[in-house]
């Protein structure tokens, strides 16, 4: 399994250029390490984009996605450090998913991630994932594994640290990880958009992104 677990915070933003330095920082040196360290979290990556909006992504796996609704992580939540409320009231563009990994093929983690984002067609859901499925298969020339998140609407969206956080609906993504861009782009334009856009859902937007650097809940210093 390429992805540890079976839940998933995906976020997305902006940020000001004038405050793209402390953003970093804030990310690099507290946020993301603060939430790995939540129970049952094991996992984070940091993208940004090569290609696609909002420039940042990040990707959280969980155990289950009942961790993304436990009491350790709303009490996280409801709990923000003085520098996360800083920065999280500069987000723009802000997407907060909570999502259930559904389908997952390959072995290993790309460099370079492509990410399609779908809105089902109401009703045809059973029928957009049994499409996908013959879509999802790391087949070709430098896709290392890829991925189908469901999202959960009730569990997406504002949270009381960023309460302008949108849950995009009940969106679906589709995470595609693969060495290089030309393979992803590849991939993409072949199975997922234009005229290979899957027909059981409205296509929302597209992009490949870079991996800036991965933690995972093993590098943590020991309790």
């Amino acid at each position: 399994m390429p992805i540890a677990g079976k839940g998933m915070l995906l976020t997305s933003m902006d940020i000001d250029p004038a405050h793209e330095g402390e953003f970093n920082r804030w990310y690099d040196r507290e946020h993301l390490e603060e939430r790995v360290a939540i129970e049952g979290f094991l996992e984070a990556r940091r993208y940004v984009a090569h290609t696609g909006s909002p420039k940042n992504l990040f990707l959280y796996s969980t155990k289950t996605i009942d961790v993304l609704d436990s009491p350790a992580y709303r009490a996280r939540l409801s709990s923000p450090t003085e520098w996360s409320k800083t920065n999280m009231a500069r987000f723009k563009n802000m997407i907060r998913v909570v999502a259930r990994i559904t389908d997952s093929r390959g072995v290993g983690r790309g460099a370079k991630l492509g990410i399609v984002r779908l809105r089902p067609h109401a009703g045809k859901e059973d029928a957009l994932r049994a499409e996908l499925k013959t879509r999802i298969e790391a087949d070709l020339d430098g896709i290392i594994s890829m991925h189908l998140l469901e999202s959960d609407a009730k569990l997406s969206g504002a949270t009381s640290e960023i309460p302008a956080a949108g849950g995009v609906a009940a969106d679906w993504f589709v995470l595609i990880d693969g060495t290089n861009v030309p393979a992803l782009a590849t991939m993409l334009a072949a199975r997922f958009t234009g005229t290979a856009a899957p027909t059981g859902a409205e296509l929302i937007s597209s992009g490949i992104y870079d991996l800036m650097w991965d933690l995972a809940r093993s590098d943590l210093p020991a309790a």
